[in-house]
């Protein structure tokens, strides 16, 4: 399954980001491997700039969703400023993760936070009813 993580927002200062965390998850043994950087989309009408650099990762089966949520959690944690993730499925479900939201969280609480978004991130087996899935998958509360 292939998911593309963006960072930030057109504009919203977070210029070298998604490097930093191409560097971050290349850190982890188990992501290292299936990172790969893209460049941005196109600028929409009236809007300055690209949208920047994307991340696109190759998951496999197994804790590979784990292993990137944990890493998206903390590499937002030791961020200075506002940043964002967002992960986007190959469905076009959309997973988004503020510093805001994690950064004075506790080491459980941060787990929690990183169990939801592996949740969120997880394939699905029965796919019949897409739209259903896709809410199921979008986490609650601190993510």
């Amino acid at each position: 399954m292939r998911v593309t993580l963006a960072v930030g927002d057109p504009g919203s200062g977070s210029v070298g980001a998604p490097n930093d965390l191409g560097r971050w998850l290349r850190r982890h043994p188990e992501l290292r491997d299936r990172v790969t950087t893209e460049p941005g989309h196109e600028p929409v009408a009236g809007t300055m700039g690209t949208a920047g650099e994307l991340l696109s990762l190759l998951l496999a089966p197994g804790g590979m969703t784990a292993a990137l949520a944990a890493a998206v959690v903390a590499w937002l944690q030791n961020r200075r400023g506002t940043q964002t993730v967002t992960i986007t499925l190959p469905d076009g479900t959309q997973v988004t993760v503020s510093s805001e939201r994690v950064r004075g969280l506790t080491a459980e609480a941060s787990g929690e936070v990183a169990e939801r978004v592996a949740e969120a991130i997880r394939p699905r087996q029965d796919t019949s009813d897409g739209d259903s899935a896709a809410r199921d998958r979008a986490p609650q509360g601190g993510a």
